[in-house]
């Protein structure tokens, strides 16, 4: 966990800058922990409220952002600022800079099959010199997860990028996570839909707001949450 982590209304959130939080997944990978990351946002923090699981869920992440302007707005008036918004977009997309720049392998996991061709053609187009470790849609079933376990674990990436929807995701790497010993692991939501270029990320005037992320559209094992939102991590660390 961030050291200096603050508790924003009983939810823990790291005070940092979209360089800092990338900052800290350097050290991740460096240090080749299992380290994972949660966004939190207004919704979020009012269903921490009631819900103890996703409460202890998200403080067990190493890495936890304000995805939500008024989370931002609320800790300045607690008087713990936060320096900044870190959209899980942003930080998704300043993470494939870095995998670019450090050699870092890339993962990505979840989304319709036609989905996550698109943004794993379209993540070689931006930047060719990710290493793209491989990619896989998020429609399996619960006895083809050790095959999807054992596929992900033999391409040996640095980062995993989940776009499989909540619980699914939380639960998959409960079950998994020392197996697939990846040292970053990020919920994604239905950032992979923008990357596509399926779906056009919020305007800024809603990401600002700080939108629930949650979409009109029917849910699916593939993952379809509004692009500015990441997912909440899985079960803390032990």
């Amino acid at each position: 966990m961030g050291e200096g982590r603050l508790e924003l209304l009983g939810a823990p959130v790291d005070p940092l800058t979209l360089d800092e939080a990338l900052d800290s997944v350097d050290r991740m990978i460096a240090e080749g922990r299992h380290g994972q990351h949660a966004s939190v946002n207004a919704a979020k923090v009012v269903r921490m409220q009631s819900d103890p699981e996703l409460r202890a869920a998200v403080a067990g992440c190493d890495l936890v952002t304000a995805d939500g302007q008024p989370v931002v707005w609320a800790s300045r008036l607690l008087g713990r600022p936060l320096p900044e918004r870190v959209a899980g977009i942003d930080l998704m997309h300043g993470l494939f800079a870095r995998a670019s720049a450090r050699g870092y392998r890339v993962y990505l996991l979840g989304a319709r099959p036609d989905v996550i061709a698109d943004a794993a053609a379209a993540l070689e187009l931006r930047h060719p010199d990710v290493v793209l470790a491989g990619y896989r849609h998020g429609y399996f079933s619960r006895g083809e997860e050790d095959g999807v376990v054992s596929e992900i674990a033999a391409a040996r990436p640095d980062i995993l990028f989940l776009a499989l929807e909540t619980p699914q995701k939380e639960l998959f790497l409960a079950r998994h996570r020392e197996t697939l010993r990846v040292p970053f692991a990020m919920g994604v939501g239905g950032s992979l839909d923008v990357l596509a270029g399926r779906r056009r990320r919020a305007p800024r005037w809603r990401s600002t707001r700080g939108s629930s992320g949650r979409s009109a559209s029917p849910r699916s094992r593939g993952g379809s949450h509004d692009g500015t939102q990441s997912e909440t991590c899985a079960s803390p660390r032990s």
